[in-house]
């Protein structure tokens, strides 16, 4: 015959730190760049690549350019004029990056 035992524990969490499900977390992660638009520095920063090479690799190539120029319903504004700034639509570019990853550092 088995014995049942039961058990109370007690778990502090900090003041500094809140506990909630994963869920959650995923939906705050994914508003952090609703309604954000990113330059070309913030880019830069977030790919860890210079402006020369996203641009050679990712702006300007045909298979991406009809994607992401906003005059195709894209959401990457293209300067059209010396001195005008580019400009990311922060959401879409960053789920644009992740799942072109291979498409653009493979070469496909």
């Amino acid at each position: 015959m088995f014995q049942k035992l039961k058990a109370e524990i007690v778990i502090t969490i900090p003041d500094d730190k809140v506990l909630i499900r994963k869920v959650e977390y995923e939906e705050l992660k994914q508003n952090e760049l609703s309604g954000v638009y990113w330059n070309m520095k913030d880019l830069e920063k977030r790919i860890n690549k210079k402006s020369e090479w996203i641009k050679e690799n990712i702006l300007y190539p045909g298979r991406f350019k009809k994607l992401l120029d906003s005059k195709n319903g894209g959401f990457v504004h293209y300067p059209q004029t010396k001195g005008q700034t580019w400009s990311f639509q922060a959401t879409k570019m960053s789920k644009f990056l992740d799942e072109n990853f291979n498409n653009i550092f493979g070469g496909n």
